[in-house]
């Protein structure tokens, strides 16, 4: 034995546990074969059986997320799960397995042809563990979902991934969200995204990505037609990023969902943004909450999809914005073209009360049976097809018409927008 086995005591959460027992009759207890592995195994490593493993036995989904595994009992899992070929999916999310921990896993993986999936969010594996996966990588595995998310992982971490994973084309879906990614680490991704025809999904939210890694990610998806998913939330790529990725968009065909909450875009990168999305025919969502937008930008946005016949965007998260009266118009526009059309925004009560106005003062007229054209030909009586603006507000009022001040001068604005102080009203027809 490894004497610095004998110095680690069984992790919290780890349960000792008699394994998988049947009754042949005789009042014997028997196991089955792969808890037997299993508990040799840790007799062998001298750590404590993790009894939700021998529950498990046999099923495709091993979850051991939170058990507090540890570097011996990853070892002892090894051993065992070198020969259970029903495990399909593996979750070891949060149990301080460390670089040497994961190094067993790693070697138990290039015998192990059934495991698809491998969470080893949260582990402490650092620089040394990003080495000992990109050498898996790089040799064999049948890995497609890899989950790398908190792992303290640097520039040089993300290089060692990056390289492994340009000559990887298993790797389906690739997480390393929370991790302490710059700049210099994020533009070998996306060089990697370059010459990588596998990956569909990756996931960099929370680290310190900028206008750099835009760019390279940008020229990535000019070329690269697999991903399909990129997720860049609690960043810092800012305008210069959202350029790169909106022209990026012009050209990208399978893209179907970009995630840039968060990432210092503003008006300005919304329009730049905008531009992409004004030609492309692919995405499906996109997430812009917790930016410092405005209604101008949102606005920007929403024209950009709606004058797009093409476009196929279904979901558009800007729910931090406070909305003015003319977005919710073109909102309400667009989805009667677009019923499916979800835009998730925020709205404060007076631009509800607002916008409810022009409804309020048709319906006045349509419950009585009256015309709104007859009620400014009256005030017309000079029949020069306009009226005043004091004039029909003073007619509004005398009318009861159920509206408060603010929604008469809202009223008076939209009817009058070029503020000439009068309202030309033949140009509006009758709503169905």
């Amino acid at each position: 034995m490894d004497p610095r086995d004998a110095e680690e005591r069984p992790a919290r959460g780890q349960e000792v546990d008699s394994g998988d027992e049947t009754d042949n009759g005789t009042g014997q207890k028997h196991r089955s074969p792969p808890a037997e592995w299993y508990l040799e195994a840790c007799r062998w490593t001298g750590c404590a059986p993790v009894s939700s493993y021998l529950r498990q036995l046999g099923e495709a989904n091993l979850d051991l997320n939170h058990y507090g595994v540890g570097r011996l009992g990853a070892k002892a899992l090894a051993v065992s799960l070198r020969r259970d070929n029903a495990v399909t999916n593996l979750e070891l999310e949060d149990n301080a397995l460390q670089a040497e921990g994961t190094r067993y896993l790693t070697e138990m993986l290039q015998i192990n042809e059934s495991i698809e999936s491998l969470n080893l969010s949260n582990n402490q594996l650092h620089l040394e563990g990003a080495q000992i996966i990109s050498k898996m990588l790089s040799i064999t595995c049948n890995i497609t979902t890899l989950k790398l998310s908190g792992n303290h992982f640097d520039d040089s971490a993300a290089k060692y991934l990056a390289d492994a994973l340009k000559v990887d084309y298993i790797v389906k879906e690739l997480d390393l969200s929370h991790n302490n990614i710059f700049d210099a680490g994020g533009e070998h991704l996306g060089h990697m995204l370059a010459s990588n025809a596998g990956i569909r999904v990756l996931d960099l939210t929370w680290n310190h990505l900028g206008t750099r890694t835009a760019a390279a990610l940008g020229a990535a998806l000019k070329v690269n037609w697999t991903l399909q998913q990129l997720q860049l939330a609690w960043n810092g790529l800012g305008p210069a990023g959202a350029q790169s990725l909106g022209e990026a968009l012009e050209q990208n065909s399978t893209l179907v969902l970009l995630d840039l909450s968060r990432n210092l875009v503003d008006d300005r990168a919304a329009a730049l943004l905008g531009q992409g999305l004004a030609t492309n025919a692919a995405l499906g969502v996109l997430r812009l909450s917790r930016n410092p937008l405005t209604t101008i930008g949102a606005r920007s946005l929403l024209r950009a999809v709606t004058e797009n016949p093409n476009s196929a965007l279904k979901e558009m998260d800007v729910s931090t914005v406070f909305v003015c009266e003319t977005f919710v118009e073109l909102l309400e526009e667009a989805r009667q073209r677009r019923p499916g059309l979800d835009v998730r925004h925020s709205v404060m009560s007076s631009v509800t009360r607002n916008i409810s106005a022009l409804r309020i003062f048709h319906k006045f007229f349509k419950e009585r049976n009256e015309s709104i054209m007859d009620f400014f030909r009256s005030l017309d009586e000079k029949g020069t097809k306009k009226v005043p603006t004091s004039v029909f507000r003073k007619a509004v009022k005398e009318a009861n018409v159920p509206l408060d001040r603010r929604q008469i001068e809202w009223l008076i604005k939209k009817f009058d927008e070029k503020c000439t102080c009068s309202i030309v009203y033949s140009q509006f027809a009758e709503p169905s």
